[in-house]
């Protein structure tokens, strides 16, 4: 059985990921791999619920907001990403534990170390073998994104911006895990450089 293999996707809203997902996931799957696309929250039943909740539901608390989003990356892992990476799979992810990292931690100053702790217990240590940061500024994510806000995305720019800083810290600490993208170039260019970064890894020929 061929290894699994897990890639997140992470960026602020707005920033193109789930085309690049689609773009990947047609590249791996005509390189005879098969492949299980999710995104979080979400993926499952209780992701959903959670999803609503967070995202299109009233008031939450920012410790409420880093518990829920925990809970369902733990339910998320457990049924889905596991089993599937176990069944010698790729998984992408649109959005995993760095965006909890980014958003709770660093966008609702929570702490995020606290918050990369807490997440890292939630899915058992299980990290991705590749996280593409897909970067765009607040201002282009808002105009990207026009009228249609959740609740966080209806959030000032100085709280994206905070968020952008941490995703290019992480990558900068971590190279070997990361690949940063200019979310500005065109979507053909950014899955080039991120075929170029998986066929140096092996997993594309």
């Amino acid at each position: 059985m061929t290894d699994g293999l897990f890639i997140a996707f992470e960026g602020g809203d707005g920033a193109g990921k789930s085309t690049q997902v689609s773009l990947l996931r047609e590249a791996l799957e005509s390189a005879g791999r098969t492949v299980t696309v999710t995104r979080q929250p979400g993926g499952t039943e209780l992701g959903h619920q959670i999803r609503d909740l967070v995202l299109h539901g009233a008031h939450v608390a920012p410790r409420a907001e880093a518990l829920l989003f925990a809970a369902d990356k733990a339910h998320h892992v457990d049924q889905l990403i596991r089993p599937a990476l176990d069944r010698g799979e790729v998984v992408l992810t649109d959005r995993y534990t760095d965006s909890s990292v980014a958003y709770q931690g660093a966008g609702r100053d929570l702490g995020a170390q606290e918050i990369h702790d807490l997440n890292m217990w939630a899915v058992d240590e299980l990290v991705p073998d590749l996280t593409v940061v897909v970067d765009i500024s607040a201002q282009e994510g808002r105009r990207r994104r026009g009228q249609v806000h959740d609740r966080l995305e209806a959030e000032e720019d100085a709280f994206h911006e905070a968020i952008r800083a941490h995703y290019l810290a992480m990558a900068q600490g971590n190279p070997q895990r990361y690949l940063v993208v200019d979310g500005t170039e065109s979507p053909e260019d950014i899955h080039a450089a991120v075929v170029e970064r998986l066929r140096s890894m092996g997993v594309l020929p």
